[in-house]
């Protein structure tokens, strides 16, 4: 690649990863603001898991509408779009008096966020060569995890003790994002050629179509069902793992340090993973990652200290979140240039209705009786099943080949 291609590729990279950032800290924000928000709002459990569920169910038609749009009319313009609305949708969280107004901000500020997933994916493996795109992607996506921990870390030596400052830090950090992305961020080389190349714009409008097309339906609903299940335990993870630890008889304390682990793992996953997957067999890669999954969940159910405890946390982070990052890098291999975005963005948005059904289903577990162990065990099947469902994806890869 030249010099002019590698900055391309460095300046894409370096912006879609804060942007990554500022998605960590939404991931965060709300179970951090929660006791604030139950309390400003007089919410009860019920109403603070819609809160929990709504930015979450956001995320959906982001994913599919950003995805789609970016096809058709660019990966750059839907990207900044997508970033403005989850910026001022998030600093309005702040401002509103009302639980229902509240809903509405979140849902609309994880429409935003949602949106911007697939571009950032599209634009950053369309930044690279085709062998360097599962690095670039978790280069990228280990923004997430950091973003986390940072967030994590504000919460905890915030000394004003008011909800409202992770919402401010939220919205206010992608406004500031928001010149560099104008003024800096190319657009992808692939997306305009592709334009260039291909003037029969109705192929791009039709593109969800199209993920049906050309051998693609197998691949898609494979990976579909596979994002579905892998997602529906990352956020398991994500939302009960400081309950869970609690319920297994550690302190709240401890339960929120796990948390920290947990993005302390993941940020390392996504790297790590994300070079493996250029470089192994990428069979080899979706094998270890979903060994790795099931290995966390045999060690969380397991361990009998806390230093264990926290081991497994950061085992788990690693090759749930780190093998999220796997699964996007792949999507962008699955699909050309020309679907994609849609096709990341399709895949994302089923994987966001395992992600609200998720903590849905171990909440229900807890509620029954089953304890932490049981929903701990609940997730290895799905697991299995997701790992079954990728090595199918590879196998049709190839013969397609």
């Amino acid at each position: 690649m030249d010099r002019a291609g590698n900055k391309h590729s460095i300046i894409t990279i370096v912006i879609c990863f804060l942007i990554a950032v500022i998605e960590g800290i939404d991931i965060q924000a709300a179970g951090i603001a929660a006791v604030g928000i139950r309390e400003s709002f007089g919410l009860d459990s019920s109403q603070l898991g819609i809160f929990f569920s709504v930015g979450i169910l956001g995320l959906l038609p982001g994913a599919l509408i950003g995805g789609r749009y970016a096809d058709r009319i660019g990966r750059k313009m839907v990207l900044i779009g997508a970033v403005a609305i989850f910026a001022v949708f998030t600093l309005c969280t702040v401002w509103v008096n009302s639980f229902y107004m509240l809903l509405l901000v979140r849902f609309l500020a994880g429409a935003g966020l949602g949106a911007a997933m697939p571009n950032l994916i599209a634009l950053v493996s369309e930044a690279v060569s085709s062998e360097n795109r599962g690095r670039a992607v978790g280069l990228m996506y280990c923004g997430m995890p950091i973003g986390a921990i940072l967030v994590s870390l504000l919460a905890a030596y915030d000394v004003s003790g008011h909800w409202q400052t992770v919402f401010y830090v939220g919205g206010i950090v992608p406004l500031l994002v928001l010149p560099l992305m104008i003024k800096f961020l190319p657009e992808s080389r692939e997306f305009l050629q592709t334009r260039f190349q291909d003037k029969s714009i109705t192929r791009i409008e039709s593109s969800f179509k199209n993920l049906f097309r050309n051998n693609y339906a197998g691949q898609t609903l494979l990976l579909w069902a596979s994002y579905f299940f892998t997602l529906m335990v990352v956020y398991i993870m994500l939302s009960w793992l400081p309950s869970l630890f609690m319920e297994l008889g550690f302190s709240r304390q401890q339960g929120s340090l796990a948390q920290v682990f947990f993005q302390m793992g993941a940020a390392l996953g996504t790297v790590v993973l994300g070079i493996l997957i250029d470089r192994w067999n990428k069979a080899y890669v979706i094998i270890l990652m979903y060994i790795g999954i099931l290995a966390g969940l045999f060690s969380l159910n397991g361990a009998g200290s806390l230093t264990a405890m926290y081991a497994a946390a950061a085992l788990m982070g690693t090759f749930t979140i780190g093998g999220q990052g796997v699964l996007y890098a792949f999507g962008s291999i699955v699909y050309p240039t020309e679907i994609r975005a849609t096709g990341v963005g399709s895949a994302a948005a089923v994987g966001r209705i395992g992600a609200m059904l998720g903590p849905a289903i171990a909440g229900q577990l807890l509620a029954m009786g089953s304890g932490a162990t049981g929903v701990i065990s609940a997730a290895i099947p799905g697991i299995i099943i997701s790992a079954l469902l990728m090595l199918l994806v590879i196998r049709k890869l190839h013969q397609a080949q």
